[in-house]
């Protein structure tokens, strides 16, 4: 009523929402290196659009009719009769026109794409992946997917899928590693070389007499994966550490050994204790 006199979009009412095609989505694996360096990947995809031919209308200019079982509407309703006085209407797909609402004689069809409207066509994409994104992340090609009549195109979505990486491990602007060290290197230092996602070599150090503990983390600042859209800050790669022992210790290196380490904690032993042999639970298994 007030539309009637004020014009649309007064009292709520406004502009219908445009019909859309599909969107196509399509996940693609990506390598680790290929979000922290940046890549240019090309996808080629099967997409339906408008028919050249019969530009969209099934068949001949004027041999579309509209379908008289559902009365052009693609949904026919049923009653069924459920009890004594009650019936049950429900709605399906109509069956004759297949939910189109049209009808189109066989000699009128259009001979490319059958009167279904549209073909499905081979489309090439180049899709940038940026530095810094990260797994599940979302790549948008607005109005390059299916497009039917009537409608507006809808959009090609690209989700990424991070594969899991035989070094590092990507956690948000992070990287994480996992580093096995000698007991030696542990207790008397070390340099290693990490090669990172971009080729270079990285050397760390950890001083003599700084002691690395077992399933202990450091980190080198500035190492981590390049942020999204601002590329030249990253995040911290974080290492942990795993202290591989010595299986066995030969006795006569014990007592040098005993002079280096402190002292053990001194321990009193009740007389009437009992003592016991340590076996190792791998034995057991």
């Amino acid at each position: 009523f007030f539309e009637k006199f004020f014009g649309p979009g007064f009292g709520g009412g406004g502009r219908r929402r445009e019909r859309r095609g599909k969107d196509v989505v399509h996940q693609m694996s990506v390598q680790l290196e290929e979000l922290y360096n940046g890549a240019t990947r090309k996808l080629a995809l099967q997409k339906s659009v408008i028919c050249d031919k019969c530009e969209g209308r099934g068949g001949k200019k004027g041999a579309i009719e509209k379908c008289m079982q559902c009365r052009g509407s693609g949904v026919e309703t049923r009653v069924q009769q459920i009890g004594p006085g009650l019936v049950q209407h429900t709605e399906q797909v109509c069956r004759k026109c297949l939910g189109t609402g049209e009808m189109i004689s066989e000699k009128d069809r259009c001979k490319q794409c059958n009167g279904r409207k549209t073909v499905r066509e081979r489309k090439v994409l180049e899709v940038h992946i940026e530095k810094g994104m990260r797994d599940g992340q979302k790549i948008i090609f607005n109005g390059e997917g299916d497009h039917e009549p009537d409608s507006q195109p809808g959009d090609i979505i690209i989700l990424l899928d991070e594969k899991e990486h035989s070094t590092f491990v990507h956690a948000g602007t992070d990287l994480m590693m996992k580093m096995p060290i000698q007991l030696v290197e542990a207790l008397c230092g070390f340099e290693r070389v990490i090669k990172t996602l971009d080729d270079r070599d990285l050397v760390i150090r950890s001083k003599p007499g700084d002691v690395v503990k077992h399933e202990m983390t450091k980190c080198v600042m500035e190492e981590g994966m390049p942020l999204y859209k601002n590329p030249l800050e990253k995040g911290r790669l974080i290492i942990q550490f795993e202290v591989i022992f010595p299986p066995t210790i030969p006795l006569t290196v014990i007592p040098t050994l005993e002079q280096c380490l402190p002292p053990r904690p001194e321990v009193t032993i009740p007389l009437d204790a009992e003592t016991v042999e340590l076996v190792s639970t791998c034995n057991l298994c």
